[in-house]
């Protein structure tokens, strides 16, 4: 077995230290070379050495020195080296510790008897620590405050061992007298803590008679104070009311770390409005007067768990968690941010949104470095706010248009997509929107943005003045056309290649020549000269944005070009009585398709037009030429009512979240009915009064009850040895975040004893054991409960394995129980998220692990089996229903999941139905670690053929 050591060494066992050598060393004078001999020697006993022949050796030469560092790694010697034999009896050779021990705790310096007394702390021991008592005792009293604190942990640790009663049984009267005379802070905190532990009644008595000077109390002992509330608080509630009153005056401690563990006690302990707004209030101040980030980041988990408890309290705190943006940390901010927009309301909405402008305003000095992300979240934050309150989204609408041409492709992208929301909801802003977008659309720079911005502009553009503009705003931005030019020698050769040739025979003389940028042309002798091959216009300086987009190939951006103007003429006839004009439009729009098609299909370009794009545009020119009435109704009505559809079920989908976070509890009728108005309100203060209210309430929705799945906690008892085995084991397993808890129930079986019976575990993955359970000794027939912790490191499917061996009286050989593998499943640890498609997109692009899952199953219907792969990896399906609805034969879908460690989790299903009615295709996933891809992964091929 491991022995628990406080000190924790590298070693390097490449040049182990030989015994003989450090023997030699510790023998010798020089003070510097016994120290390097003792580290070595503990180096070595820590890494499981056995160094027997050097005790003697210690004793003689090392007990007598006088060096402190000597004297320090001599403490740790004795700490590590085994102290009794193999039946538990004290050596004989510890007498001589003993008498050292003794010593040190009588010497004259100070260090020695302080390092000595924490030494004592970590003794085991009871025939080695007795004879020391007396002498431990003496040490309350030294004048030195570093003795006396020493001292008193020793006390305590002696106290606290199995026949500490006895050996010391007035410690805790001794431990009180010493509290109410000692000045030294560290001392009398740890005076406290001894009586916490050791003696809760005396402790408690202590605060209640000296309540009024607890705030004059040192930083340490109003800690533990606060713990002692706390456990007190929790095994009797009905006594919280005279502590809150010192929870609350320690609210104005000069500590911060005072002030912090405060608010979070009285968080835990009451639910009154008055304790809950001077907690909250607590918060609001470290957030603002603490420069760690990472304390910023905490005080903010802390008011996110009140926001969820008490909104309507946090609604009023709103503006001071906001003065957080002030610091340029992007995670403070984005948490800040996400803190915020579920506390606005009507009454602060005005406030909140001038805050965030004032913020976007700042970000355009450009002297942080991530100025663009920070602008992102603030434009989504506004964003936000004005789809809650329709009412302030004239007052944000113009000013986040000024930032269409924005560098940061992300945060332009979040302003159209907001521009499109809000022209749609907001009838009376769609005039001032089109006129500004009209006017501001040259600055766009992005296709992405562009093809949006035409989008807005070929719905919106009703009045006879707004279609002329946009179409004139579309030809600007294009250019003069067409958008290449062929010399007259290109011209001519196409057309000598393109007109049929007769039989009659032409004699000419011609001869390759090479050109300027090395390419092979054909020359006539009569002309001599070089066809020059077609070259780009670029246009000039006045040209926009949309040109230089299509001349880099963009015929994604061309189709949508061609689409916008499709509907801008088709609306100009309907509302332009001039056939002149109208026609005049038709032209130059029917000219400008051309010369796309065209460019699309020349050679000056690295690839030629897709296909997609080519037949769109082509559509558009038909359409142009030949219109019918429905296929105008298509164009002009059902494009605007299929986004309309669209934004009512993400306004539905949002309204549903709200509704699933929102707890729903009910009382049980026979739950007990407690009358605050028929209680004695005689010596209960204001406090007491409204956290009764607030129990009274929680009783009465149920709050307070809670339901635990029975079904569920059977699911996870484990069965780790047969029936037949002399020991059966079962564990329940409980995953908590990072923590794995193993509560294991050993049986013995036999009629027999068993002694040293212990639980090894190991582990396989990103696990890692945080204790070894101990040896214990198990009569006949009797039942153990065991607890193994187990950290987690990684979101990875990992496997905890192990043995229970133990002794029995008739049997000399120990004896090994082989226990069943338990498997930790990946969906403890992730949960169903919600992110948007534009950062589900990015996050796919830049995801670098991928597990790519064959389509391998029973099930026949396309969504069904959806729905299985949903329930099985515990994701969030993020492509909306109705795009799911219908009989197609097609389904594609994106999940989304979070890990408990931040992971991200990417799934995409892909399946197509075939003509025998069985499913095919693949399910992709991504992550940022390979872990959570693989383990996703296993997941779904063992699942996905419908079992449970």
């Amino acid at each position: 077995m491991e022995k628990s050591c406080t000190l924790l060494i590298h070693f390097d066992k490449g040049t182990p230290a030989i015994a003989n050598e450090i023997k030699e060393a510790l023998e010798g004078n020089d003070v510097p070379a016994k120290i390097d001999a003792m580290k070595k020697a503990v180096m070595l006993l820590l890494n499981s050495e056995t160094l027997t022949q050097l005790f003697i050796t210690i004793v003689r030469y090392v007990l007598p020195s006088e060096d402190h560092t000597i004297q320090k790694l001599l403490l740790l010697y004795l700490e590590i080296i085994e102290k009794t034999d193999l039946k538990g009896r004290i050596l004989p050779e510890m007498i001589l510790i003993c008498q050292n021990l003794r010593n040190n705790l009588q010497h004259p310096n100070e260090y020695i008897r302080g390092v000595t007394l924490r030494f004592l702390c970590r003794l085991n021991e009871t025939e080695i620590i007795e004879p020391l008592i007396p002498s431990v005792l003496q040490n309350l009293e030294h004048r030195h405050p570093f003795i006396r604190r020493n001292a008193i942990l020793a006390v305590m640790s002696i106290y606290k061992l199995p026949q500490g009663e006895q050996l010391l049984v007035d410690a805790p009267e001794m431990i009180e007298k010493v509290l109410s005379t000692e000045q030294d802070p560290s001392a009398k905190r740890n005076a406290f803590l001894m009586l916490f532990n050791c003696a809760h009644d005396r402790a408690i008595n202590y605060l209640l008679t000296h309540v009024d000077r607890v705030s004059e109390w040192g930083e340490l002992l109003q800690m533990v104070v606060l713990e002692l509330i706390r456990k007190v608080c929790r095994t009797n509630r009905g006594e919280k009311g005279k502590y809150i009153k010192i929870i609350i005056s320690l609210l104005n401690a000069p500590s911060t770390a005072v002030i912090y563990e405060c608010a979070g006690t009285l968080v835990s302990l009451s639910s009154a409005p008055t304790a809950i707004r001077a907690a909250a209030n607590t918060y609001c101040q470290l957030l603002l007067s603490q420069s760690d980030n990472n304390v910023k980041l905490i005080v903010l988990d802390r008011l996110n768990e009140l926001k969820s408890s008490h909104r309507d309290i946090m609604v009023d705190l709103i503006m001071d968690v906001l003065r957080a943006l002030s610091s340029p940390n992007l995670d403070i901010q984005r948490k800040t941010l996400d803190i915020v927009l579920e506390l606005v309301t009507p009454r602060n909405i005005n406030e909140v949104v001038l805050l965030l402008k004032k913020e976007v305003m700042k970000t355009q000095s450009g002297e942080l470095e991530k100025n663009g992300e920070y602008r992102q979240m603030l434009i989504q934050a506004i964003h936000s706010c004005a789809i809650k309150f329709p009412e302030v989204a004239s007052t944000v609408v113009h000013l986040m248009m000024d930032f269409l041409g924005d560098s940061n492709v992300a945060s332009a992208i979040d302003v159209i997509v907001f521009v499109r929301e809000i022209i749609e909801t907001n009838p009376k802003l769609r005039v001032s929107i089109i006129t500004r977008l009209l006017d501001t659309f040259y600055q766009i720079r992005a296709a992405r943005v562009c093809s949006c911005a035409l989008w807005i502009i070929g719905e919106y553009c009703l009045s006879p003045s707004e279609v002329e503009s946009g179409i004139a705003t579309i030809k600007q931005c294009l250019g003069e056309l067409p958008f290449y030019s062929v010399s007259e020698e290109a011209e001519a050769t196409d057309a000598y290649k393109k007109t049929p040739q007769t039989n009659s025979i032409t004699i000419s003389s011609r001869r390759p020549a090479i050109l300027a940028d090395g390419t092979y042309a054909t020359q006539s002798a009569a002309s001599e000269t070089a066809f020059s091959p077609p070259t780009i216009v670029q246009g000039s300086l006045t040209s926009g944005n949309l040109r230089s987009l299509l001349l880099t190939g963009d015929f994604f951006l061309a189709a949508v070009v061609a689409c916008t103007l499709t509907k801008l003429v088709l609306r100009l006839e309907e509302v332009q009585p001039s056939k002149v004009e109208v026609n005049k439009a038709t032209t130059q729009a029917l000219l400008i398709f051309v010369s796309m098609l065209q460019l699309g299909q020349s050679p000056v370009l690295p690839h030629p037009i897709d296909n997609d794009s080519c037949d769109r545009i082509v559509l558009c020119i038909r359409l142009l030429c030949n219109t019918g009435d429905e296929i105008r109704k298509i164009w002009l009505q059902s494009c605007r009512q299929s986004f309309v559809k669209m934004l009512s079920e993400k306004q539905l989908q949002e309204t549903e979240e709200l509704k699933a976070k929102a707890q729903v509890s009910h009382a049980q009728p026979d739950d007990l009915i407690d009358f605050y108005h028929l209680k004695s309100r005689k010596g209960m203060s204001q406090l007491e009064l409204e956290d009764e209210v607030q129990d009274d309430l929680k009783r009465a929705t149920g709050e307070f009850v809670k339901d635990p799945d029975d079904a569920n906690k059977l699911n996870r008892i484990l069965q780790l040895t047969g029936f037949s085995d002399p020991v059966y084991a079962e564990a329940y397993v409980t995953v908590h975040h990072y923590d794995i808890v193993l509560d294991i129930t050993v049986i013995n079986r036999t009629r027999e004893t068993l002694q040293n019976l212990c639980l090894e575990l190991a582990t396989m993955g990103d696990l890692k054991l945080v204790e070894r359970p101990q040896n214990y000794t198990l009569a006949p027939e009797s039942s153990k409960q065991i607890k193994a912790n187990i950290k987690v490191s990684s979101t990875e499917t990992g496997v905890i394995f192990g043995n229970i061996v133990y002794e029995t009286s008739n049997v000399l050989e120990r004896t090994v129980v082989v226990l069943n593998d338990i498997h930790i499943d990946i969906m403890d640890y992730i949960s169903p998220a919600v992110c948007t498609d534009t950062a589900f997109r990015t996050m796919w692009a830049e995801f670098e692990w991928e597990n790519k899952v064959a389509v391998n199953t029973v099930i026949k219907n396309e969504k069904e089996f959806l729905d299985h792969i949903i329930k099985s990896t515990n994701m969030k399906c993020l492509t909306a229903p109705s795009a799911l609805d219908g009989e197609c034969g097609f389904l594609a879908a994106n999940l989304y999941a979070k890990s408990v460690f931040g992971e991200d989790a990417l799934v995409n299903v892909s399946i197509e139905k075939q003509a025998d009615g069985k499913l095919s295709g693949y399910i992709r996933i991504r992550s940022k670690t390979q872990g959570i891809a693989l383990s996703l992964g296993d997941k779904i091929t063992l699942k996905q053929k419908g079992g449970s």
